[in-house]
């Protein structure tokens, strides 16, 4: 989601003419800003003006907008997670997934727990399973995560709804289910925003690879295993920040997935030795196995990690998954992008003592130069990276990024853009809720970057 200049009248001048100090009165203003929000499945033509709020308040609104957000996601008629119950009980539900993304597609699910729920919330785990018949590897996905030494946690195993072509975890009516699911566990108590993962088996690996990469600013870590996607699909830039695991046994050669994930560690083994205490990944080939491998270390390794959900360095390679694009990624959100199916790519290094952000922002080119004689699968790239001519962008900024009572000073690709105080704004605050549904990015203020 993100926001045009337009105003939606009616709502505007709700929020416009009610006196901030009275929050209370805001409150059903704010709800009715993410209803129609979330009704419309974006923020377009529903700009609310700009509201300042002093810095000593920023902690009590984002409180305040954080609960409107709650209370409009539970008025909203959509299908909601079922209560959760112990995994011994085989807890699950369905989802139905819309016919203009996939046909007849209703997308069963466990979702279930282990263990006492701990103080800060259980991690929460989406397990990805393989292309066999569909009802026995769901079947199997249970019995794996009650094998699985990760308790305390919750799980999220998903059946996939249609095999054949459809028997793909990332295209675009999956895409639905894991942002309905990423939107709705972040509302729970019961979740620890920081602590979700992704991980998957086969052809769960393959999703699970593309997944981590496609929504790495919400994984604390993910952990595909026995796939091995070419890195066209999944850049591993992305993964800068969060855990990354893969495990392919050393002789799984069908579809080269042992050379594959051989290119995955590559590149992340360069990124980590350019970015040390960026690219934590442990990528394996596992000595003398094939297609099946031992699946327990993978949980164990992952819930070790927690997200880093605001982060002062980002590197972003923001591409199309099934043809279809994020709004944004971790504290960017995009205005306006190259035509067609085209790739940018950002890096971002915040200096708070400096008060100064950095961006380079490329136009992306891939050259395929590894193709397979078989299948054609495309196996190795390179890219060619030449400053953006056409771009637009929000940067979201906090208190932990910048210090609002001095003038922030924003570079991309080496001219300076923005210079001068940036006020936080109750504006800012409704947009990154609706834009990325979050309660760690509850953004009080944003730079508009053309």
């Amino acid at each position: 989601m993100m926001l045009n200049r337009k105003y939606s009248s009616a709502l505007a001048l709700l929020l416009f003419v009610l006196p901030f100090s009275g929050m209370a009165q805001n409150s059903a203003d704010m709800r009715l800003y993410f209803g129609e929000t979330l009704k419309k499945g974006s923020t377009a033509g529903i700009d609310v003006p700009e509201k300042k709020i002093s810095v000593s308040k920023i902690g009590s609104v984002r409180q305040a907008v954080w609960e409107a957000w709650q209370q409009a996601n539970e008025a909203f008629e959509e299908e909601k997670l079922i209560p959760l119950k112990a995994i011994d009980t085989a807890n699950s539900g369905k989802w139905l997934l819309p016919d203009s993304l996939e046909p007849q597609a209703t997308l069963n699910y466990y979702f279930v727990s282990k263990g006492e729920q701990p103080s800060g919330g259980y991690p929460l785990f989406l397990y990805l399973h393989g292309s066999g018949p569909r009802d026995r590897e769901w079947a199997t996905g249970l019995k794996l995560a009650q094998m699985f030494q990760d308790a305390p946690s919750l799980y999220f195993i998903p059946q996939i709804p249609n095999e054949g072509q459809w028997y793909r975890w990332y295209q675009r009516s999956k895409q639905f289910a894991w942002e309905r699911l990423l939107r709705q566990a972040l509302l729970r108590s019961d979740v620890n925003p920081d602590k979700v993962y992704v991980f998957g088996i086969s052809e769960g690996g393959y999703g699970s690879q593309r997944i981590a990469s496609f929504y790495a600013d919400y994984w604390a870590a993910a952990g595909p295993m026995a796939g091995g996607e070419p890195l066209k699909n999944a850049p591993a830039e992305n993964l800068r920040n969060i855990g990354f695991s893969l495990r392919t046994g050393a002789i799984d050669k069908g579809f080269y997935r042992n050379i594959l994930t051989g290119y995955t560690a590559d590149a992340l083994d360069s990124l980590e030795l350019l970015m040390p205490e960026g690219f934590r990944h442990k990528v394996e080939l596992i000595p003398e196995r094939g297609h099946h491998i031992d699946y327990a270390p993978t949980t164990p390794w992952l819930r070790n990690f927690t997200r880093n959900a605001v982060p002062h360095h980002v590197n972003w390679e923001d591409y199309p998954m099934d043809g279809r694009y994020r709004t944004g990624f971790y504290n960017i959100a995009v205005l306006k992008r190259p035509a067609g199916d085209g790739r940018t790519y950002y890096q971002m290094d915040i200096n708070r003592a400096e008060n100064k952000v950095t961006l380079t922002v490329d136009d992306v080119t891939y050259r395929t130069v590894q193709r397979d004689s078989i299948w054609g699968i495309e196996m190795k790239f390179e890219r060619d990276y030449k400053p953006a001519e056409q771009m637009g962008f929000r940067l979201y900024l906090d208190e932990t990024m910048i210090d609002f009572y001095r003038p922030v000073t924003v570079t991309v690709n080496g001219r300076t853009v923005f210079e001068g105080k940036v006020r936080p704004n109750l504006n800012a605050m409704l947009a990154s809720v609706a834009t990325f549904y979050d309660p760690r990015r509850i953004f009080p203020a944003f730079i508009d970057i053309e």
